[in-house]
Formats: structure tokens, C-alpha cells, sequence
């Protein structure tokens, strides 16, 4: 019922979405919605929804994890409808990955490791931070803890694995830390997509 339940909720989304004729970012959103149509279908938007598919268990999350790509979601159909759609989640990822290549993420430095006791490593562009977590299997959301800071995020199912998604700014926060690129100007960016889409979640897609 719940999965029939978010399938109704993408596809009121999606008839709402077509009668907006405003844009956002410089993208028509009638064209956005024409784009998750011509997608294919809506299993598209359900993945870009926080929780559209479920949310992994602590077991199905333990284990060795490496980077594949950025990873990106709304907190609700709505939200993702107001944003102008899947496509426009998809444009988000573009300029992410155009993001973390220039501070050099990738899949050979970039990874995450977890086990069934709360024990983490995560690593980001080749620096690690590790710790413990503490994760709820009924809302997605973690929290991962280190010696001196922590940060929250959820975690989605993905078809190939898992992503660890954050709020813009707590991304921002959490790549300045690692990366220690505090006046960075390219990270500033990613502070700014919290202003521009309200419930975006970003971070990484993980794959094992």
C-alpha cells in the first residue's frame, strides 16, 4: 500500500508539474516534465524522492562502498515537483560531478565503509574520517560522529547500492573539513543549491 501510495503521490506530481509554466535555473518546466515522461517512467521520480523506494536496512548498508557518482533527492514529490522535476535533479548531478572533479573526487579516492556495530570510514578525495554512526531504518537519517565533529545525512536505496545524502550547507560544511578548502569558491556553490531547491538532499552514490 505504501509503495502504490508514492506511485499516486509522483504521479499527481508530475500532472501538477505540467500545468506550471514557470522555470527555475533557466530550465522550462514544462519541458522538465516532458523530459520525466519521455524518461520512461515513474520509477524515475520515485528515485529521486528521499525514501521513494524505501529505505535499506543496517544490514543491507554494512559493507565496503565505493563512489560511482553524485548522488541527489528531494524530501518529497512536491518539493521535486516545484524544483521542475526529475530532469532537473539529473542537471543537479551534472553540476555536481563538474563540482567534485575539480576538487578531486573520484571513485579510485572516494568511498565509504560501514559495519553492523556503528563502526564508519568514510573517505573523500583521498582523506578519511572516521567514527562511529548511529542510523534509523524508519526514516533513512544518520549520523555519522568523529573524534571532534559529526554530521547528519540519510541514507537512500538505490537499483546498484546506496546514497549518502546531505543538506547542501552540511555538505559544504562536511567537504571543507576533509578537504580543508575552506575559501575554496567552487564549494560555495554547493552552499548556494540549499537557496535555490528548497528539500534538496546531495552527496554521493555509492556502489559495492
Amino acid at each position: 500500500m505504501k509503495k502504490r501510495s508514492m506511485i499516486a503521490m509522483a504521479a499527481a506530481a508530475i500532472m501538477a508539474c505540467s500545468c506550471n509554466t514557470g522555470s527555475l535555473g533557466g530550465s522550462n518546466t514544462g519541458s522538465a516534465v516532458g523530459g520525466v515522461l519521455n524518461g520512461g517512467t515513474v520509477t524515475n521520480v520515485l528515485n529521486s524522492i528521499l525514501g521513494g523506494s524505501g529505505y535499506p536496512t543496517i544490514r543491507q548498508i554494512a559493507g565496503n562502498w565505493h563512489y560511482s557518482q553524485p548522488g541527489c533527492a528531494f524530501t518529497s514529490s512536491d518539493l521535486l515537483t516545484k524544483a521542475g522535476g526529475e530532469v532537473v535533479a539529473a542537471q543537479i548531478k551534472q553540476k555536481l560531478a563538474s563540482t567534485y572533479s575539480s576538487i578531486g573526487i573520484k571513485p579510485a579516492n572516494t568511498a565509504a565503509a560501514f559495519d553492523e556495530q556503528g563502526k564508519f570510514t568514510l573517505q573523500v578525495a583521498g582523506k578519511s574520517f572516521g567514527g562511529t554512526y548511529t542510523y534509523d531504518e524508519k526514516t533513512g537519517k544518520m549520523h555519522l560522529q568523529g573524534v571532534l565533529i559529526g554530521f547528519n545525512c540519510y541514507v537512500k536505496r538505490n537499483a546498484d547500492g546506496i546514497a549518502l545524502l546531505f543538506e547542501a550547507s552540511k555538505l559544504l560544511s562536511m567537504l571543507q573539513v576533509v578537504t580543508a578548502m575552506s575559501g575554496n569558491s567552487t564549494l560555495q556553490g554547493i552552499g548556494d543549491l540549499s537557496k535555490n531547491y528548497d528539500g534538496l538532499r546531495i552527496g554521493f552514490d555509492l556502489r559495492k
